[in-house]
């Protein structure tokens, strides 16, 4: 019998409820998993409180998107109907506008892109130097210890 790990259950189950609602048949040949098994899990996840079902970011995106345009008694209906709160659909939109906002002081001027360029061209140098310095210092060790055993040799005949 196969055992499943939480986080692959909880994708396949994701899968099988809102927004996505793919079919059994479709998720049980994707995920390789049995029917029965998954409407096993199914159902433990419907039984579960609504909270604690995990929205994937794709599916939250979608959410917000989907309720953007509704006025307030529809959007009410919807979460609902999803069993979202109102103040976790804010949220999700919030965080959707932020990650979606590029703020001036995250981008890098090009003056600052030139000195890390430069930057990463020094240490590159640096990285190089001290490769061929190493190898040289191993061939070295190499060629002194074939010189060590020669001589060595030589002093027991």
């Amino acid at each position: 019998m196969a055992r499943y790990g939480q986080a692959f259950r909880d994708r396949a189950v994701a899968r099988l409820l809102p927004p996505e609602n793919a079919t059994l048949d479709d998720v049980a040949r994707e995920y390789g998993v049995g029917v029965a098994t998954l409407e096993r899990w199914r159902s433990a996840a419907l039984a579960e409180q609504p909270r604690k079902r995990a929205w994937s970011a794709a599916a939250r995106l979608d959410a917000v998107v989907t309720t953007a345009a509704m006025d307030e008694a529809s959007r009410n209906a919807w979460c609902r109907a999803h069993g979202v709160y109102l103040q976790e659909l804010a949220a999700w939109r919030v965080a959707a506008t932020e990650a979606l906002a590029e703020p001036e002081e995250a981008r890098a001027s090009p003056q600052q892109t030139r000195q890390d360029r430069r930057r990463i061209k020094e240490l590159e140098r640096e990285v190089r130097r001290k490769d061929k310095a190493l190898a040289e210092t191993a061939a070295l060790l190499v060629l002194s210890k074939k010189v060590e055993a020669i001589f060595n040799q030589g002093e027991d005949e």
